[in-house]
């Protein structure tokens, strides 16, 4: 794809730059990209720019068509792309979701600290392995189908709790309960759920992975405190979504989207934009059954807790109770969701489509769980398997500016293809031993993919976002335990 954009980016301050609405022909509104001047150097022949300028051209966007710093080329919205839309004349494009559905990240507390993993490390790392599956065609341990793998789709979270994966506190510290409202699994096709079906409880392959991590440093004292984290303390963090079932409602609705644009004559500037009318047919079938996808998704990483809170259990022999292994949060970042936002100055209804970003809500929003009322949202945002990871909070610089959003992780500046062949003869496995860092990987061919060096420095990413107050920085992280597909 030629980048066409590129050179008409504007810098609007040390953090954001604008993609004026004349860049493309048919913008309704202009393109806003979070970025220091490195990163918006570094974009200039990147093609995600201009998919930033494409979801402008969308019928009924509100405001602005934005990329958080992590942004990089995806299906039809970039990576690191927001965008809202009316309810009233606003669109829903599959592609603004994305193909893993609910992909997301989950922190879970104890009360360790890293000298108590020393004597232990390896035995964890196997023990982790052996509990969560992981890799491209991994599978939970017990098949769902039927009326079961129905109530999952309905229930999220909740169903995995109520059947013995979790505690019901869990549900307290999860976006949406764990799961959301309006869910129709009759609108999941036989093909979809045949690929769900026994793959709750299982990590999947690529970025996914649980991470038991070190809080390295505490930026924000009463916020950490607030959240029960605190200088040396470990921690899990997990990212995975909703496997094969979410992939297959994203291929399933991309080509009832195509034809529902075309009858409506939506142009656009690129078909990977299919999309629907959110009042349409097409788009109301398309949101129910993504529902139902986002709630395997939660309940798919509330089956890995109840597997990770085993493998502690089995190595520590204490319980995961008194291990202190409660959730911090859990969000989703690959998700559209209806929300109130200010549009010209007045509140209204919209569709935010978030495509690898993250939900940032402010202290007191009424979203935000009770017990972090005063601090805000956790924000959970995962670097590279070799640096760091990051506790942020959400800022109220993101409703006025982001819809509720931030980043969602470090973001790739490599494909996966050149990463690997960057990485070819590297033992990486070796060399994060070097750092202190113990993996377990199931296919270590694909390791490559995931190299540091493939993607930005999350520290630059989140800074850019701290920044600009859209969420501010609580703790930094650092991976002890690595466990990927």
């Amino acid at each position: 794809m030629t980048v066409s954009v590129a050179a008409r980016l504007e810098p609007i301050d040390g953090c954001r730059w604008r993609l004026p609405r004349g860049s493309r022909p048919g913008m309704h509104v202009p393109g806003i990209v979070y970025a220091d001047a490195a990163m918006a150097a570094e974009l200039e022949h990147d093609p995600a720019l201009d998919q930033v300028a494409n979801v402008a051209t969308l019928p009924g966007i509100v405001r602005a068509s934005l990329a958080m710093p992590d942004i990089h080329w995806g299906y039809g919205f970039a990576i690191g792309g927001v965008a809202a839309f009316r309810l009233s004349d606003g669109v829903v494009a599959a592609g603004g979701v994305g193909y893993d559905i609910n992909c997301g990240t989950r922190i879970i507390r104890t009360t360790l600290t890293r000298s108590d993993l020393e004597a232990v490390t390896d035995r964890l790392a196997d023990e982790l392995a052996q509990r969560v599956p992981a890799g491209l065609a991994s599978q939970g341990p017990t098949a769902r189908a039927g009326s079961e793998l129905d109530a999952i789709l309905r229930g999220g979270a909740r169903w995995a709790v109520e059947h013995g994966l979790g505690w019901p506190d869990d549900l307290e510290t999860c976006e949406e309960r764990g799961a959301m409202d309006g869910a129709d699994p009759g609108l999941v096709s036989a093909r979809a759920k045949e690929r769900g079906r026994g793959q709750l409880g299982s990590l999947g392959s690529g970025n996914h992975f649980v991470e038991v991590e070190a809080v390295d440093e505490v930026f924000d004292d009463r916020v950490a405190a607030a959240f029960g984290v605190s200088t040396g303390q470990i921690v899990v963090f997990l990212h995975t979504g909703s496997r094969g079932l979410g992939h297959q409602v994203c291929t399933d609705f991309l080509g009832v989207m195509g034809d529902a644009a075309r009858r409506s004559g939506i142009q656009l500037p690129d078909r990977q934009l299919a999309c629907a009318y959110i009042r349409s047919k097409e788009g109301q079938e398309y949101l129910a059954a993504m529902r139902a996808a986002a709630n395997f998704a939660w309940a798919n990483r509330q089956a890995i807790t109840h597997a990770v809170r085993g493998a502690f259990t089995a190595v520590f022999r204490r319980s995961a109770d008194a291990l202190g292994m409660s959730v911090l949060y859990d969000v989703a970042h690959n998700i559209a969701k209806v929300e109130r936002h200010a549009d010209d100055g007045e509140s209204v209804e919209v569709l935010v489509h978030r495509k690898g970003a993250t939900r940032a809500f402010p202290a007191h929003h009424p979203d935000v769980p009770a017990r972090y009322a005063a601090a805000g949202q956790p924000v959970l945002i995962p670097g590279d398997m070799g640096r760091y990871s990051f506790l942020c909070v959400g800022a109220d610089g993101a409703m006025r500016e982001t819809f509720g959003s931030t980043c969602h992780g470090a973001g790739r500046r490599q494909s996966r293809h050149a990463a690997l062949r960057e990485q070819r003869g590297v033992d990486l496995v070796s060399l994060l031993r070097a750092k202190g860092i113990t993996v377990r990987v199931t296919d270590r061919r694909l390791l490559g993919e995931e190299a540091s060096s493939a993607y930005k420095d999350v520290a630059s990413v989140v800074e850019v976002c701290d920044r600009a107050g859209i969420a501010r920085k609580v703790a930094r992280l650092r991976p002890i335990i690595v466990v990927k597909g």
